[in-house]
């Protein structure tokens, strides 16, 4: 039994430096309060301060939307400033938004907030991965993304659990306004601990003669990368964003599930997430890359269509017991996903490109979750089940390209050649 324990445990060492574990340690707790609001947002701005479901899916599209623009200038000035000033910056611009979320009670007001918290997302977003790649070694950086998305699930997970039972307890404006406040107030702490706990590695210097392989148009050159991004947008629209945006407001409506329930559902999500980021690790590290995005694919496809038998059944038990199951499949799907593309993309980037390349990898999640929830908003009031058949287009998507394993076979067979 002590081997077995000791096994476990060793399956979730990391080996990451100790700036990197309080930087994650603030991306919890930053998560928490993000997860507070995340499953109610929709349910809030519809059903609190009466905008159409289209409304406000266009509301929570314009927060990513302007996290999608503020990406790629943010990582131009990652390549030659302090990730961490910047990633500061953010996170105190998006407390600004998510505090006036609590006061929004007319559409222009809340399409002000979420262009003010959508530009603090982008930059902040961008700047954390940027920072976090700079304070770890190259063979860390797949641990340094899972132990990532470990913090983020903990803290989402965590904070939808506690919203919705304060949702279920008093669905009242107030509520509401507490959720959003204390959201920022995360924000705002997490500030503070990279302020004071968190060093700041210099960014790459480039020489006169990266001179021509410098700037945006460099990035551009890379199709291989292109094809990653675009394979990436796919998968991050019709699986991240229709679960977790999409599918509280779809089950409270169209199947028996309540507040409380819908939290429970996010934290098996999460839960799990948070058990078996780090153990994939290793598993995903045997495989191709190009055939774990495959396998990503699949599961984020089956998760997505096993969402519509809950509307056929009425016990809430039932319905929920379902769902925690959909929940558990999309995880795995997660895990797969955030070990392969993460690291990819940062092996892939030239040292002095690496702030740009990362911010077109942060442009991705940012232009999925506006989709997203625009998408999912506007098929919510026309034909909710159409949703979840987008997962056949995730079980048709192609593979990404596995660049580096391609370019080591290439040296593997070179002295055969000569």
């Amino acid at each position: 039994m002590n081997r077995r324990v000791s096994h476990l445990i060793a399956g979730w060492r990391t080996g990451l430096p100790r700036p990197v574990l309080i930087l994650q340690a603030g991306n919890a707790l930053n998560y928490f309060g993000y997860g507070l609001v995340l499953p109610f947002e929709i349910i809030y701005l519809h059903q609190i301060r009466g905008f159409s479901t289209s409304i406000a899916g266009l509301v929570l599209a314009a927060t990513m939307g302007t996290a999608a623009i503020a990406a790629p200038p943010t990582g131009g000035l990652l390549d030659r400033y302090s990730a961490k000033a910047i990633l500061i910056a953010g996170l105190l611009v998006s407390a600004l938004g998510y505090a006036g979320f609590a006061y929004v009670d007319s559409p222009w007001q809340a399409f002000a907030c979420s262009i003010v918290s959508g530009a603090g997302i982008g930059a902040a977003g961008t700047a954390n991965r940027t920072l976090t790649i700079r304070l770890v070694k190259r063979e860390q950086r797949t641990a340094a993304f899972a132990l990532n998305r470990v913090s983020g699930n903990f803290g989402i997970g965590s904070g939808a659990t506690v919203a919705g039972f304060i949702v279920a307890s008093a669905q009242r404006l107030s509520s509401f306004q507490t959720l959003y406040l204390f959201d920022a107030v995360t924000y705002a702490a997490f500030a503070l601990i990279v302020l004071a706990a968190v060093p700041s590695p210099r960014a790459e210097t480039v020489t006169a003669t990266d001179a021509n392989g410098t700037g945006f148009r460099a990035v551009a050159r890379d199709r291989l990368f292109l094809t990653v991004i675009a394979a990436n947008i796919v998968l991050v629209v019709v699986g991240h964003t229709f679960f977790s945006n999409i599918l509280p407001p779809f089950a409270k409506t169209h199947t028996p599930l309540g507040p409380a329930a819908i939290g429970i559902i996010v934290l098996v999500n999460t839960s799990f997430v948070v058990i078996a980021q780090i153990p994939a690790v290793r598993l995903v590290a045997r495989m191709r890359r190009s055939h774990a995005f495959a396998a990503a694919s699949a599961l984020f496809a089956v998760s997505l269509l096993a969402v519509l038998p809950a509307t056929l059944i009425h016990s809430e038990l039932a319905a929920t017991s379902l769902l925690a199951g959909v929940a558990i499949v999309f995880a795995i799907g997660e895990c797969v996903h955030t070990n392969v593309l993460g690291p990819l993309v940062a092996d892939m980037a030239p040292a002095h490109l690496l702030g740009r390349y990362l911010s077109l990898y942060s442009l991705t999640f940012s232009i999925s979750l506006a989709l997203g929830p625009a998408i999912g908003g506007l098929l919510l009031q026309t034909s909710p089940d159409a949703i979840w058949w987008g997962g056949v287009l995730l079980r048709l998507s192609g593979r990404i390209p596995d660049p580096l394993r391609e370019a080591q076979s290439r040296l593997a067979s070179a002295p055969e050649a000569a």
